[in-house]
């Protein structure tokens, strides 16, 4: 069975279990206390170019931005996010489990737009009756979003200096940071994210590692007590060298951009061999996940033999499917994949 299904189907790269093998016997601290771990926030603040960074390593994306979310509102505020944003979708209701409400704008191609966010600011705060509604407290934006589109360093300009006007923080999902960051059309670079963003967090699931995500608080505002915030919400690992052992080795020459190039130019090669047959899109995608439009019959016969994931109907006999590549892809997957594929 063929997976394009996602981008964590594969364990972690062999330069991470390498590490882990070698390591496994020496004894160490435990909650990120220990050599790996501080070595990786180094590295990280240093792949950053932000010194004055506070790096802390929690266990997966959902406890992750349960975790920050919640730690930087109010109990009385709620976060702003695109409709399409994962935690408005697909982090069954974890948000709304702390009490913070997810205040939706319209997306455009999975992204929020500065100008809409900066109207429904305004309409909220020149409300005479906003005491009564729930207050915004924080913006979160995906990069890549949930449609594998991209942020330009303009748009993510624009974006912070409505938060910056708002005194609010920007948050950035980057559970797929690395296949973002290396797409040929970026022109946002990891210094510029730490810039524009007071919190964000770089992934590991999805990009190499077992498991684990970096979250990055970026200007000397880490919440207070985070520690004790993780662990409320389980994302504190009591064994965190095998976090820190995991990003220091991705943050070691390079590797975690460029097992996310690799994943990059799988996706073009994909992308090619659907167009080459006559295939069309649902949207542009730079990314490592490209929307494909199926036939129902088409689709059905296929899952038989490959995995891939519905995102949504088309019209009455086509659907929207992802087909995602991912660090661990082979070019001889590609090639088994296109030969189940009809013909142009």
């Amino acid at each position: 069975m063929l997976s394009f299904e996602n981008d964590y189907s594969e364990g972690a790269h062999e330069e991470i279990l390498k590490r882990l093998s070698e390591t496994n016997f020496a004894q160490a601290p435990g909650y990120g206390n220990d050599e790996y771990c501080e070595s990786a926030r180094e590295k990280i603040k240093h792949a950053c170019q932000c010194p004055q960074a506070d790096v802390y390593l929690l266990v997966g994306g959902t406890q992750t931005n349960q975790t920050v979310i919640d730690s930087l509102l109010h109990n009385y505020e709620g976060v702003i996010a695109a409709q399409t944003g994962h935690i408005s979708v697909h982090e069954g209701g974890a948000i709304e489990s702390n009490g913070h409400k997810v205040l939706t704008l319209p997306q455009h191609d999975g992204k929020i737009d500065a100008g809409e966010l900066e109207q429904y600011l305004n309409t909220f705060w020149q409300d005479p009756t906003h005491e009564h509604m729930v207050c915004p407290g924080m913006v979160y934006i995906s990069y890549p979003t949930e449609y594998g589109t991209l942020y330009s360093e303009q748009e993510f300009a624009a974006i912070s200096n409505v938060c910056h006007r708002f005194h609010l923080p920007l948050y950035l999902d980057g559970a797929r940071l690395g296949y973002g960051l290396m797409s040929p059309q970026a022109d946002v670079t990891l210094p510029m994210i730490a810039k524009y963003c007071d919190a964000f967090y770089i992934g590991g699931t999805k990009v190499g590692a077992l498991c684990g995500e970096a979250v990055v608080f970026t200007k000397n505002n880490t919440p207070k007590h985070f520690i004790t915030t993780m662990k409320q919400h389980g994302a504190l690992l009591a064994k965190g060298r095998l976090l820190g052992i995991q990003f220091d080795t991705l943050f070691t020459d390079d590797l975690y951009f460029k097992i996310s190039r690799h994943a990059i130019d799988m996706a073009g090669l994909l992308k090619k061999g659907f167009l080459e047959r006559g295939y069309s899109f649902y949207l542009e995608s730079p990314t490592n996940q490209q929307f494909v439009i199926l036939e129902n019959e088409e689709m059905d016969a296929l899952k038989e033999k490959v995995a891939f994931s519905f995102w949504e109907k088309y019209d009455d006999t086509h659907s929207v499917v992802r087909f995602a590549t991912s660090w661990a892809t082979k070019e001889t997957q590609l090639a088994e994949l296109f030969s189940l594929l009809k013909q142009g």
